[in-house]
């Protein structure tokens, strides 16, 4: 089985076999770069608007889990119904992200992206409906059960795409004359953006959730993340960069073997991928646990608060990624912050005050960050030529899936032993972070 991939472009910087970060050495810094700030390469890379858009495109998703539960949950009088409905976004995110990703990578992102754009709205829209249908009527929500699992198993995947085109961009800058050094540095700048754009939706989309349905209406978050889905995906969708990115047809025979590209994944590309459910089941058992914590000081809302101080800590770490030496590698530079991440994940147990636990939190989402952004750099370094899609795809949904293991772990332990408990599920996580880092070192020297 052979595929041939169009001549368009090129992503072998990241999908080749080498470890980008050993080529530290191979060619000085560019003298612009050093000047206008490595983030002011981006706009020069991809347009000034592909920024912006593909920031706000990706707040549906991160508003669809929320809105969802607090949809259900208002309209039900049930938490338990509201948190299956949610959950059931999160397992068809889960199962939907990679088919996305793959169709992605064989079909172009531009189709892709605007046919699960119209679908996503009409099935938020009709999981709106069903919804407020439920309210009136009563009886168990079937209906609302499946609309949701089809709202997660269509939603865009904008964020995944949005590094495919980093790296394609970044790869095609290395292939038209810049060095190789500078290439991978704005890829790793890009990355930085790009999980730091990522927590920024993910604390944003919540808090939008929660002010509009307080101060207007409980349907209302859903119904703005149809009309944001609707419109600025398909922006982002037709963006030029979408150019960028090879698309492979896969074809059968053995014509053309030497050039084309595997339709297997690696087995390596699992690493990243289990490195992902770990990060997950770290935020998940994390805000389960703090769940548990603020509810016998201040309530169990104050939770969301103390969990948003963790993300931004981590996204300006996840910024900072750009200015750090490359010599390390990726490899040591994903060891080192889990083992960090898992040390001071400890520091959760010590707390017994909301101030205090604020504290730890700011200082314990240091290392989170600049593990995102390392373990997207290896998930792009080991996906084979014309998968980059299918393997971004599959380590976001790792995250999803993750966070559905912490929070159902992280849950039952706070409800058994308490919060305490239920904190070693967070150590435990970061600890076999470090592990696969240490897996994913080993395959990074064989493949260099």
């Amino acid at each position: 089985m052979t595929s041939h991939t169009t001549p368009s472009t090129s992503h072998d910087v990241p999908a080749g076999g080498t470890d980008p970060s050993a080529r530290e050495d191979a060619a000085p810094d560019s003298g612009a770069t050093a000047t206008a700030g490595r983030f002011a390469r981006l706009p020069e890379l991809a347009g000034t608007a592909f920024l912006p858009l593909g920031l706000f495109a990706r707040l549906p998703l991160a508003m669809l889990t929320v809105g969802t539960l607090t949809l259900v949950t208002s309209v039900s009088g049930s938490f338990a119904v509201g948190g299956t409905a949610a959950g059931a976004v999160g397992i068809g995110s889960a199962l939907g992200a990679p088919m996305l990703g793959s169709l992605a990578d064989r079909r172009g992102q531009r189709p892709v992206l605007l046919v699960s754009a119209a679908l996503n709205t009409v099935a938020v829209l009709v999981l709106l409906l069903a919804a407020l249908a439920t309210g009136r009527t009563g009886g168990f929500p079937l209906a609302v059960l499946a609309a949701a699992f089809a709202a997660g198993a269509t939603c865009p995947q904008v964020g995944p795409l949005a590094r495919v085109r980093w790296m394609s961009l970044t790869a095609a800058a290395d292939g038209a004359g810049s060095s190789a050094v500078l290439a991978q540095r704005d890829l790793d700048t890009a990355l930085s953006y790009e999980s730091t754009a990522d927590e920024v939706t993910f604390v944003l989309g919540p808090a939008l959730v929660g002010m509009l349905a307080s101060l207007v209406a409980p349907w209302l978050p859903l119904a703005l993340a149809a009309a944001m889905t609707i419109t600025l995906v398909p922006a982002f969708a037709v963006h030029p960069t979408h150019r960028a990115v090879p698309v492979t047809r896969h074809v059968r025979g053995r014509a053309g073997a030497g050039a084309a590209t595997s339709r297997k994944l690696p087995v390596a590309v699992a690493l990243p991928v289990v490195a992902m459910v770990c990060m997950g089941t770290f935020f998940g058992s994390t805000q389960a646990a703090l769940s548990a914590f603020s509810a016998d000081l201040a309530g169990t809302e104050i939770a969301g608060l103390l969990y948003a101080v963790m993300g931004l800590s981590s996204a300006a770490a996840a910024l900072s990624v750009a200015y750090w030496p490359r010599r390390a590698g990726l490899a040591l530079r994903w060891v080192l912050c889990a083992v960090l991440m898992a040390a001071l994940a400890v520091l959760l147990l010590l707390p017994s005050t909301l101030p205090m636990m604020a504290a730890v939190l700011l200082v314990l989402g240091l290392p989170v960050g600049p593990v995102m952004v390392t373990v997207f750099a290896v998930g792009g370094t080991l996906a084979p030529a014309g998968r980059l899609g299918t393997v971004m795809t599959g380590l976001a949904s790792g995250i999803v899936a993750g966070t559905a293991v912490g929070s159902a772990v992280g849950g039952q332990l706070a409800q058994l032993h308490g919060a305490g408990a239920a904190f070693l599920v967070p150590v435990c996580a970061a600890a076999a972070l470090a592990l696969l880092g240490a897996g994913a070192a080993v395959v990074l020297r064989r493949r260099r």
